[in-house]
């Protein structure tokens, strides 16, 4: 679980300081869980899309208690990383 926080902060940080958005990888995070989850291919979001959206509440819903941990540790460091920017742009780090 530190693993997936400690990640995903330092990739939240580095795009949120490189594009200039304070909750990106907030935004993104959930995208990631489901690519991860849910076992359809990224094309057939587009080629079969009822099929691969009804899919994602059974993936989700399916996960162990562990998995959520995990994933939820994730989501933390990502809104981490948001808040550390935005302290950060507070205080005059106008690279940040």
């Amino acid at each position: 679980m530190m693993l997936f926080i400690i990640l995903f902060f330092g990739i939240g940080f580095l795009l949120n300081m490189v594009l200039r958005s304070t909750w990106m990888m907030a935004v993104i995070y959930p995208i990631i869980v489901i690519w991860i989850v849910n076992p359809a291919s990224f094309t057939e979001y587009f080629t079969s899309p009822a099929a691969s959206f009804s899919a994602i509440g059974p993936s989700l819903a399916s996960l162990q208690l562990v998995d959520v941990l995990i994933l939820g540790s994730g989501l933390i460091g990502a809104i981490i990383a948001g808040i550390s920017v935005r302290m950060l742009r507070v205080r005059g780090y106008q690279m940040f």
